[in-house]
């Protein structure tokens, strides 16, 4: 099968989008596909797109570690001269209608809010992961929030202000404040007073036009997997220091994580129920990522859902794939299988 591994980008997340392409990609050659990885934004310049399925290894991209600060998106824009008037690459789409199919490698920004998806949907192109509807409607954590609670999906209480406004909310500390479109905890702050509330406010505006304030839920945190509406088994996060941050989340030793999460059997079913109960709500129809709080009365909040979850060496689905017996090629050929059933 010919398969494009699609992965970069300009958004945040864009060093963590890589280095799960590299890992796909590896997965994919082993299993005797030919691959191709590539870059959405930086693309390839080539006049044989035939030949680019075979041509393997020269192609991959110089990177296998995440640092552990997010990298300089303008620097990134700054490799092609017409950045400002085209998202895709040299090539991109030509390549990607020569694939079987396109594996989405992409997070956070046009890779995660369904951007990506809608054009390849206008183009024929098949690709892995949630259709544009449903991955803009997990993207914006606002608009999630909304139908947690139409569902009944209980989730932290929380209010949203958009750049420039005027904020007359009088916060009860401590509240957590990010960004409503970012990924992997960039944007993301804890604050326990005004003045931290007014720093975290200017710092996640930096990413964004706009930020929800949501109350902070003091407890364990938990994440599961979901594939065509039947979860995972619930995989607990505990960072070492602070929260799971950017740093938490990608720094090998960082975070103790454990999988399946030591948990009732009863509260392992009632977690990986508010997981599919997300799914269904947010009318994901594919595979997602659901992150869940426990306080420390045992009552359990949705957070949010990740269309296209990390498949780094350290991310969190496949050790739940591989709970469930799936080793990471596995994971990979089911995700693939699931994408050629649309």
């Amino acid at each position: 099968m010919k398969i494009v591994v699609l992965a970069g980008g300009t958004s945040t997340e864009r060093d963590v989008s890589l280095v799960s392409g590299k890992q796909i990609y590896s997965a994919l050659k082993k299993a005797g596909h030919d691959v191709v990885l590539l870059d959405v934004f930086l693309g390839l310049k080539t006049d044989d797109i035939d030949s680019v399925f075979k041509r393997g290894d020269e192609l991959l991209l110089n990177i296998d570690n995440i640092k552990e600060q997010n990298p300089d998106i303008n620097a990134v824009k700054a490799l092609r001269p017409d950045a400002d008037s085209e998202f895709f690459g040299p090539n991109v789409i030509d390549i990607c209608k020569k694939a079987d199919v396109v594996f989405m490698g992409l997070h956070g920004e046009n890779g995660e809010n369904g951007k990506v998806q809608a054009a390849f949907d206008l183009h024929g192109i098949r690709y892995t992961g949630n259709d544009y509807i449903s991955s803009a409607l997990a993207m914006d954590k606002d608009l999630s929030k909304d139908l947690f609670r139409f569902y009944d999906i209980k989730t932290p209480e929380s209010y949203t202000l958009k750049k420039g406004e005027t904020d007359d909310h009088t916060p009860k500390y401590p509240v957590v404040v990010k960004v409503t479109d970012g990924g992997s905890s960039i944007g993301v702050y804890i604050v326990h007073n005004d003045e931290e509330y007014k720093k975290a406010k200017e710092s996640a505006f930096f990413y964004g036009n706009e930020v929800l304030v949501e109350k902070f839920v003091d407890g364990r945190e938990f994440s599961v997997g979901v594939i065509k509406g039947k979860a995972l088994p619930v995989i607990e996060i505990k960072p070492k220091e602070g929260f799971y941050d950017y740093k938490n989340k990608y720094q090998e030793g960082s975070t103790l994580e454990t999988c399946p999460a030591e948990l009732s059997d009863d509260k392992t079913k009632e977690v990986q129920k508010m997981a599919e109960d997300v799914y269904r709500a947010l009318r994901l129809n594919q595979y997602a990522r659901i992150d869940i709080m426990m306080d420390h009365e045992g009552e359990i909040y949705a957070l949010e859902a990740n269309t296209l979850p990390g498949m780094t060496p350290m991310s969190l689905m496949p050790q739940e794939a591989a709970a469930a017996g799936m080793s990471y090629i596995d994971f990979c050929e089911k995700i693939i299988s699931i994408a050629m059933e649309k």
